[in-house]
This record gives C-alpha cells, sequence and structure tokens, in this order.
C-alpha cells in the first residue's frame, strides 16, 4: 500500500493553520462545519492561496438540501471564480435532484465554470439511489475524487459499502472515506482495503469560554476546533499503517 493523503476540512483561519502545521496533504476550506460546511468566506479563500500545500474551497451557497437554482448557480459560479482568483487548486462541488440523484446538469455547469481547478464530489453523493450510476455522471464531469460515507452517517457504519464502491470505482476515480474518522477509528478502515486518501476534521471539542455566547445563540455548546497535535498524530498512524506489509 501506498502513502495515504490526508484531508483536513477546517473552516477558520486558525483551523488553517493548524492544517498546515500538523502536516495536512489537502485541506478542504469550508465555512460552517456545523451544518457540513459551507463556500467558505473570500477573506478565508484569500488568505489560503497560495498555500504550501493544495487546498479545495467548498462551494455550497447554503445549509440545507442540494437541490439548487439558477440564483445558487449563479452565486456559486462566482465563489468559484474567487477561489481561482485566490490561488486555490480546487473546489468541492455537489448537486441533487429532488429525488436524490445527481443533477448532472446542474454539475456539468459547476464543473465547466471551473475549468483548470481541481474536482471533489462531496456527500451529495451519499443520498444517491444508485452508487453506479452516480460514479459514472462523476467520472464524465472529470471529477478526482468522491467524498463518501459510504451513504451512512458516519464512514465506521457503512464499511463493507465503502469497500464496494472502492471495487466499482472507475480508475479515475479515488474513494475518499470520511466522517468520523480520526485516530482511533481509522484502523476500522485501514488495513481493511486499499484507499489512497482519507477525509477528516482532526478537531477537538472546545467549551464556549463566554457562557452568554451560548445564550444568546452565537456559539454552539459543541463548538469543535482544528488541532494541529491531532492532524500529526493521524498522519503518523496513516503512515504506519501504510508501512505494514
Amino acid at each position: 500500500m501506498s502513502g495515504i493523503l490526508l484531508e483536513v476540512c477546517v473552516d477558520d483561519p486558525d483551523g488553517l493553520m493548524a492544517a498546515i502545521e500538523g502536516g495536512a496533504d489537502r485541506i478542504e476550506l469550508c465555512s460552517a462545519l456545523a451544518v457540513g460546511g459551507l463556500t467558505p468566506s473570500r477573506g478565508l479563500m484569500a488568505l489560503a492561496g497560495p498555500p504550501p500545500v493544495p487546498v479545495y474551497a467548498m462551494i455550497r451557497p447554503r445549509p440545507g438540501d442540494f437541490v439548487y437554482g439558477p440564483a445558487d448557480l449563479d452565486a456559486m459560479r462566482r465563489d468559484i471564480d474567487a477561489a481561482r482568483d485566490a490561488g486555490l487548486a480546487g473546489v468541492v462541488l455537489g448537486a441533487s435532484l429532488s429525488d436524490g440523484r445527481l443533477d448532472a446538469q446542474m454539475l456539468r455547469k459547476l464543473t465547466g465554470h471551473a475549468a483548470g481547478l481541481g474536482l471533489t464530489l462531496h456527500r451529495a453523493f451519499d443520498l444517491v439511489p444508485d452508487f453506479a450510476e452516480a460514479m459514472v455522471i462523476a467520472e464524465d464531469l472529470g471529477f478526482e475524487r468522491i467524498l463518501t460515507a459510504g451513504g451512512a452517517r458516519s464512514a465506521l457504519e457503512a464499511v463493507e459499502t465503502l469497500a464496494r464502491l472502492i471495487e466499482m470505482a472507475p480508475g479515475r476515480i479515488s474513494i475518499m472515506p470520511g466522517s468520523g474518522i480520526t485516530v482511533d477509528t481509522i484502523d476500522v478502515l485501514l488495513p481493511r482495503f486499499a484507499i489512497k486518501e482519507v477525509h477528516s476534521s482532526c478537531s477537538v471539542r472546545e467549551p464556549a469560554q463566554d457562557p452568554r455566547l451560548m445564550a444568546m445563540g452565537f456559539v454552539s455548546g459543541d463548538r469543535r476546533r482544528t488541532d494541529a497535535a491531532t492532524v500529526r498524530a493521524l498522519k503518523a498512524r496513516l503512515n504506519a499503517l501504510s508501512a505494514r506489509p
């Protein structure tokens, strides 16, 4: 097994610096990770580029579903432009039809607008009724990888499904497990099957320092912070697992 790449998702400047300091191989740049990640601000994109490691910006204009209309498309195109202007390596995209299938028409417009940037298909993939069909669409549109928890809330709940997806995946697409992957859980996935990359928040729980912030709804009680030591520990564990014969 070759070395396993670690992608770390972050949603603020401190998290970005912690991921880089800890040795992340790639960064998914977001805002609002508490709702699965939204498009980062232009300021955060500018701070991230040009980066010492590849940075992919999440392009998701609002929380909720991934069924997008013309106004959403306009916003997402502008956000892709911002990622390109900031010198980022790629973007993270996804779009669904009302029945959960990938919206190939919408994704074609988005990927076309993102020409020249790297492409990750996000966890809209986990909602599809037919994984094989969705992978064909992703390959046709030029996605490099699919971030997935195997259709479950956590990758650890769908290990067998992930194994099947890796076997099914076209040669040009990487299946990147994500959600619930930590130093303590990575052994459940590895070395069960050969993967090239994993996705993790590498975060630690951080209680609110001021109870008034919680009382007014400015922060939640389960705020998490990207931790450089956690990034470093997970990367070391991946290296150790990769080195096994």
